[in-house]
């Protein structure tokens, strides 16, 4: 057996460099390269192999660690989840930073990779610098905080380890079922420390992600199932684009007239503008999905895990009969509201569905007259709140109007949270697929610009725009200042509207008089956060760091800041002057928040007794 002496570190890469995924016959490269920040832990182990021999992996310089890992999540979700780049960290706070990002990357069902630093597995010189100490438990470090946010979690404390860890972390990478979160929690001496790997561990490894067809009896009894029922709504999630199988739900809701909802992770699975596509479902859902959902007697689920804002915290579903098909490839989800589980890839359960139901001569019991009535409806309304206009200044409706109106057909909006994604689920007008990028399973604060940054990677030649709030903005942006130094434009756009007011929405929607969410000063007489708002010149921040900087107060503004930063070569902020409280809202979902029975307020026990009404009414399952 031949074998060459390499560093746990150096051989880590070698490894990676030569992993490729095949899906439906087409290879490849799995790891473009990866992204770090160096710091004691990583730099004279994985840093030294990254400088002296990174093979064809191309390496990124993060700016912080949370920002360079979202920025890894976007690009495997914009790239389909075929290919990623891993995270490198050094132990301490730096590994603990990546934490927020293992937990947004498994929530979403997003491969990520995680090389933290760790402690010395020898302990000779412990407790070394940023070293986390637990008396009765030696063996855990700073790096165990990732167990519970990983799908795969490992410690390679003798570098022959990592052969078997490196094989089980692509399993779980390249496992459409099992993908999220893999850390692999390197010790700083451990990545020094040599070792003779056998050649055949570096040869070229084709992980072939097989279509998972669905068991003919699962098919039989969602057709069994179906052939009672005459209205059919049909949920898309993100599974519909990860599978590729745009193009089979198309042809599967006409082929039956089964109208058509989608989750944040499926919004674009259909052009806007299809006569079936009822636009979002759920707490951030349009009044045609919504009222669909009421009616539907059977909901067919593919690939969504539910969410308590897809299913309005299992309210959305007001018919009694009711009942559930979950088309997905992982098992955990197809067995959800005791539904029929249907445990395969959405391109092969479709199509398989498709022809038995064909073959059975189903048809749903829709006029098509009554959905396009629905649809126009709903169609009216986003017209009306994409032209709202207020004398004391922009709405955040118009606003989104107007950018909508002005983007070109194939141009990519990255957002996450806030009040965005709420505006944007419903009011949106997305034409073309995988145009759409909308990080709401963690919904985590501070993933857009990050995120943009990272679907600008996987997508060139498209112009990638962040859809980010001022809060949002505030808690992370660093990755901006990457983007410049690598060239890969972005444009951030950015809405002011002093504070984290979708929060003090739903504050003041259950009581509260408005507590602690907006930027203002501290008022001298209260001693509360009362005082005037905070003035902010975001715009001069970008500019401070070399980006291109525009500021918009009205819709004409925007318009032209838009015009002109499209033809910007280099990363680009708008600033977005809007009024608080002008987002949409509602249009019959209700969202589960628990409210204390005892308040001095008498608004907050009102609002008690109005979300205990339903509780009552939502399903158990």
């Amino acid at each position: 057996m031949k074998t060459v002496k390499l560093s746990m570190a150096q051989a880590l890469l070698r490894f990676l460099n030569n992993q490729y995924v095949s899906v439906d016959g087409t290879e490849t490269k799995f790891v473009k390269g990866v992204m770090g920040i160096f710091g004691h832990g990583n730099v004279t182990g994985i840093g030294e192999a990254l400088e002296r021999c990174p093979g064809d992996l191309a390496f990124i310089q993060g700016k912080n660690e949370q920002g360079m890992a979202h920025a890894a999540i976007a690009f495997a979700k914009q790239s389909g989840r075929k290919q990623i780049y891993a995270c490198t960290s050094s132990i301490g706070p730096g590994a603990l930073n990546m934490v927020t990002a293992a937990g947004t990357a498994t929530v979403n069902r997003i491969p990520l990779l995680l090389l933290p630093g760790d402690n010395f597995a020898c302990r000779q010189p412990d407790p070394v610098l940023q070293q986390l100490e637990i008396p009765n438990d030696y063996t855990i470090s700073a790096v165990d905080a990732f167990r519970p946010v990983s799908r795969y979690w490992d410690r390679i404390v003798r570098p022959e380890q990592l052969m078997t860890a490196a094989l089980q972390a692509m399993r779980v990478l390249t496992d459409p079922a099992e993908t999220g979160a893999v850390t692999l929690a390197l010790p700083q001496d451990v990545q020094a420390e040599t070792y003779e790997y056998p050649e055949s561990f570096f040869a070229r490894r084709v992980h072939a992600i097989d279509r998972r067809p669905p068991a003919a009896d699962a098919i039989r009894r969602a057709v069994s199932l179906l052939a009672g029922k005459r209205k059919p709504l049909l949920i898309a999630g993100g599974g519909v684009h990860y599978s590729g199988a745009t193009a089979e739900l198309e042809a599967f809701a006409s082929a039956f007239g089964i109208p058509v909802a989608e989750t944040q992770a499926g919004k674009s699975v259909l052009p806007w503008e299809h006569p079936l596509n009822m636009g979002g479902i759920g707490v951030t859902g349009t009044l045609a999905a919504n009222r669909l959902a009421k009616e539907a007697d059977v909901i067919i689920g593919v690939g969504t895990r539910y969410s308590d804002f897809t299913t309005s915290s299992k309210s959305a579903f007001g018919n009694p009969e009711a009942k559930f098909i979950n088309l997905n490839v992982s098992a955990f989800d197809s067995a959800k509201l005791s539904g029929v589980a249907v445990t395969a890839d959405a391109k092969e359960g479709i199509a398989a569905l498709h022809a038995a139901l064909a073959e059975a001569g189903y048809a749903s019991g829709y006029e098509a007259s009554e959905l396009a009535r629905r649809k126009a409806e709903w169609n009216r309304e986003v017209d009306r709140l994409y032209a709202i206009e207020h004398d004391a200044g922009l709405s955040q409706t118009r606003a989104l109007g107007v950018i909508n109106e002005t983007l070109q057909p194939s141009d990519v909006i990255v957002a996450a949270a806030g009040s965005l994604p709420g505006d944007l689920h419903r009011l949106w007008r997305p034409s073309e697929p995988g145009t759409y990028h909308m990080e709401y399973g963690f919904s985590c604060m501070g993933y857009e610009v990050s995120g943009a940054f990272g679907a600008a990677l996987a997508a060139p030649g498209r112009d990638v725009y962040a859809v980010v709030g001022d809060g949002s903005y505030l808690m992370l942006h660093s990755e901006l200042m990457t983007s410049l130094q690598e060239g890969v434009k972005l444009t951030v756009l950015l809405f002011d509207n002093s504070g984290f007011q979708c929060i003090h929405n739903l504050q003041r929607g259950h009581g509260s008089d408005g507590f602690g969410n907006e930027f203002r000063f501290r008022d001298a007489a209260s001693g509360k956060l009362s005082g005037g708002y905070m003035p902010m010149d975001f715009a001069a921040h970008a500019r401070s760091l070399g980006a291109r900087a525009y500021t918009a107060h009205t819709a004409e503004q925007l318009r032209e800041a838009l015009l002109q930063a499209r033809k910007e070569a280099v990363s680009t902020l708008i600033e977005i002057k809007v009024l608080p409280g002008t987002n949409s809202d509602g249009y019959e979902s209700w969202w589960r928040v628990d409210v204390p029975a005892v308040s001095a307020s008498p608004k907050v026990e009102a609002a008690q007794r109005a979300m205990a009404e339903g509780i009552n009414k939502a399903r158990v399952l």
